[in-house]
């Protein structure tokens, strides 16, 4: 009996300490933070890494990896993700600096170079010499999976064209962990990236977006954000959305509502500190009919000209720039 009391009293122990998160000490500055995660040996499937800058030859094959790293929370990150890591030659990364600190929490030293869509014309012709001579490249961004708005898509296209080997390595994302909180459905989604950060350019974007009968997945600047849900509730329509920042770090936080709702309230405080991941209602596929056309036209022609009443009508509804224009005039001249 004592034996077994003693027993259950180590196992309580290990989970008190398995229980310290570091998302509780997470930073607003973008670096990823945590305590290092143990590689324990033995689990099927997982070679162990070499922590030291004289680190073995990988165990796996030569070729390009795509690194998904933590978006802000370090103990976010797979055990292959480490083992690639630990095992590359180089690794190419969007910012060394952050790079850098990520491997140092885990205890990984290895070369870095950086890799960024400022260098890709130079870096990249280095790093296909490198992986022609059998050498292992992986590549990270700052946060999240390389290429979802990130660099490398030109790095994957020459790997293709040289018949170099090329192995994703799943991990964090922030555009699924916004989805899958926002209470929008996940069976069918568009992800946007970035929009334009002018208006205009913005407002045209959203146009052609606006009748896809998927939730939007977008990213945005905090200091855009309310000028952009602006844009998107005058364009898209009032719809639900959820704005997500701060994922995986002790700030995090899911903002629901509409988008003129949301957009009064960035508007009144302070701008949200962290990148936005925005997740919008689906449109409902259909393209607007007579009435609406003319209800939008008859309001925006009580205060503007033909043209640019047409103009600004056309693109929330996004149809053809021509016709509206004509039904303008229509309109302007009391025929129906």
């Amino acid at each position: 009996m004592a034996g077994r009391g003693n027993a259950k009293g180590k196992r309580k122990k290990r989970s008190s300490a398995a229980s310290t998160s570091p998302d509780q000490s997470g930073s607003e500055t973008g670096t990823p933070t945590g305590i290092p995660i143990g590689l324990p040996p033995g689990i099927p499937g997982h070679a162990k890494p070499s922590h030291g800058g004289g680190g073995s030859k990988p165990s796996a094959g030569p070729g390009l990896y795509l690194v998904a790293t933590p978006i802000g929370n370090a103990r976010d990150i797979t055990l292959r993700a480490l083992d690639a890591l630990a095992r590359a030659d180089v690794i190419a990364c969007e910012d060394t600096r952050v790079t850098a600190k990520l491997l140092a929490i885990h205890g990984i030293s290895r070369p870095l170079t950086p890799y960024h869509e400022h260098n890709a014309e130079k870096a990249g012709p280095k790093l296909i010499k490198r992986l022609k001579k059998g050498q292992t490249v992986a590549l990270v961004s700052d946060a999240g999976t390389p290429l979802v708005s990130d660099p490398g898509y030109k790095l994957v296209c020459a790997c293709l064209a040289e018949g170099i080997a090329i192995t994703p390595l799943p991990g964090a994302s922030s555009v699924l962990s916004a989805l899958v909180i926002s209470g929008m459905p996940t069976d069918r989604f568009f992800f946007l990236g970035f929009l334009p950060p002018k208006s205009a350019a913005r407002r045209k974007v959203l146009a052609t977006i606006a009748e896809i009968p998927a939730t939007l997945v977008i990213m945005e600047s905090a200091k855009r954000l309310p000028a952009s849900l602006a844009d998107m509730a005058d364009v898209l329509g009032d719809r639900r959305a959820a704005i997500s920042r701060e994922m995986t770090k002790k700030f995090e936080e899911t903002r629901r509502g509409t988008l003129a709702g949301l957009a009064g309230y960035y508007r009144e405080s302070s701008p949200p500190k962290g990148e936005i991941t925005l997740v919008i209602e689906a449109g409902t596929g259909k393209a607007a009919n007579g009435a609406e056309l003319d209800r939008r036209l008859i309001e925006a022609l009580k205060s503007e000209t033909v043209r640019d009443a047409a103009e600004l009508v056309s693109v929330s509804l996004g149809l053809a720039k021509q016709r509206v224009y004509t039904r303008a005039l229509e309109l302007k001249q009391g025929r129906k």
